[in-house]
């Protein structure tokens, strides 16, 4: 079969390496084409054209035409392949990224092109600023979803089995190297350090590590918003001298930094796929910290154990004040309601805000980075407050010490192996290609009704909902 795959840009990050890693599974039974409107970082499996109109908006392409660059796109398809492909594989075609996405597509579609369309994330979960308010979704073309969760949501919003398909990515061995220390007494969280990562929580634990680990957190962000939330965090921990070290990844040898490890954290709030949840198993790691059960679902039904992780971390809202946490909460929904144009009224907030306090706690997840701060300050200052945390989270006193961790370890690394691996991944994937090409289907997406099954007051947390203020 002839492939081509789409993408705004092939930068480092979650989607371009699920990109890549479907590359690489497919390859040796499909020709393959990317388009992307950037090129790789690094070296790339298979052949790429660059089309520049395809990465995010700029006020040099406001004016951009879609049938134009649904044009380029057919004529570096045909360059390859004189008669075309048997499908375009499309990722994250959703997000407003680039207002005329929704149109090129639609385009590519009226001139006779199979589309795949891939959804790792949803504008309507946390993401208003790249919400396509005005138009519909592409309708009349098969999609995908990372999850069963997602699965679910768009069967309910109007998709057909016959046209929705599961494709949960494949987790690649890490590579490891137990030669040199590059972080002594190190435990990891290798991630980039997006507001969503929930960096806050991951400080606070470290200052219940047992034998005052470094906490080492991998990579800096990419846009403006998260760095200044990243910078807040640098500033912050210096100043109170905190046990953290950032920019980990630039600075050590990832392999080396990731067997020098004792072992991995993750405190994320939302997630796609969710790597952070297997991949430890991968290179013999154990991982301990925050579970997001509609994500970790799908894996512990495979047999993969998270039952030593929380799912809550309880702080007393005294300790912020009441009053204040839903003034500054109330503000963030509203915002974002504003921006999906949905009517919310106060009674509506106060509702779901009392659902979040119940027993005078908030989950620290809850909070923004100020809140945040003021918890982890409240804790270094009174040794009395650091035990009642500890009383309602008994979880800090024992991290790092689940029994039978060499059993877990490997039971986990052998689920992962045989549910995960890219021999499954190729022939899920190969099997959907042809029933792309094969089956055409008739539906089309609810906007309102997907809307509705994200924004969720009482799930709505302000790390990814609000802008960072600080």
């Amino acid at each position: 079969m002839k492939i081509v795959f789409i993408h705004y840009h092939l930068k480092t990050g979650g989607v371009t390496t699920v990109l890549k890693q479907q590359v690489e599974a497919i390859m040796d039974t499909c020709d393959v084409l990317v388009l992307a409107g950037t090129p790789p970082a690094s070296n790339f499996p298979c052949d790429i054209a660059v089309i520049p109109e395809l990465y995010y908006d700029a006020p040099e392409r406001q004016h951009l035409q879609p049938e134009a660059v649904a044009a380029s796109i057919i004529e570096a398809i045909r360059k390859k392949w004189e008669n075309g492909c048997d499908l375009v594989h499309v990722h994250n075609p959703t997000l407003n990224k680039n207002k005329h996405f929704i149109a090129i597509l639609n385009s590519l579609k009226k001139r006779k092109n199979r589309l795949f369309l891939q959804i790792h994330d949803f504008a309507e979960d946390g993401r208003p600023l790249t919400y396509y308010s005005d138009d519909e979704y592409v309708a009349d073309s098969h999609y995908g979803v990372i999850n069963s969760r997602d699965y679910h949501v768009l069967l309910r919003s109007g998709l057909k089995k016959e046209g929705l398909h599961h494709i949960p990515n494949t987790i690649n061995p890490l590579p490891i190297s137990v030669t040199g220390t590059p972080a002594k007494n190190c435990v990891l969280y290798p991630i980039r350090a997006i507001r969503r990562k929930n960096i806050g929580e991951a400080i606070l634990l470290s200052m219940f590590f047992k034998h005052h680990e470094t906490l080492a957190i991998t990579l800096p962000p990419n846009s403006p918003a998260d760095m200044e939330s990243f910078e807040g965090w640098k500033a912050f921990t210096n100043d109170k001298r905190l046990n953290v070290l950032f920019d980990a990844g630039l600075k050590h040898d990832y392999p080396k930094l990731l067997g020098s490890s004792k072992f991995l954290v993750t405190t994320s709030i939302t997630e796609g796929f969710g790597f952070s949840f297997l991949e430890p198993w991968m290179a013999r790691k154990m991982l301990l910290g925050r579970k997001l059960p509609g994500i970790c679902d799908d894996f512990e039904q495979k047999g993969v154990k998270l039952d030593h992780l929380y799912t809550h971390l309880a702080v007393p809202i005294e300790w912020l004040g009441k009053e204040n946490v839903f003034h500054k909460w109330q503000a963030c929904i509203k915002s974002a309601a504003h921006l999906f144009n949905i009517p919310i009224g106060r009674g509506t907030l106060e509702r779901a805000f009392d659902n979040t306090t119940e027993n005078n706690c908030i989950d620290f997840g809850f909070l923004d980075e100020a809140f945040q701060k003021t918890i982890i300050s409240q804790v270094l200052s009174h040794q009395k407050d650091r035990a009642r945390l500890a009383h309602l989270n008994p979880n800090l006193l024992t991290l790092g010490d689940v029994p039978n961790q060499d059993a877990l370890i490997q039971n986990n690394r052998k689920a992962v192996l045989k549910y995960y691996n890219q021999s499954i991944y190729k022939n899920r994937l190969v099997d959907i290609y042809k029933k792309v090409v094969a089956n055409s289907v008739f539906h089309s997406i609810d906007k309102h009704m997907l809307l509705s099954q994200f924004f969720k007051p009482e799930t709505m947390r302000m790390l990814n909902w609000s802008e960072y203020i600080e």
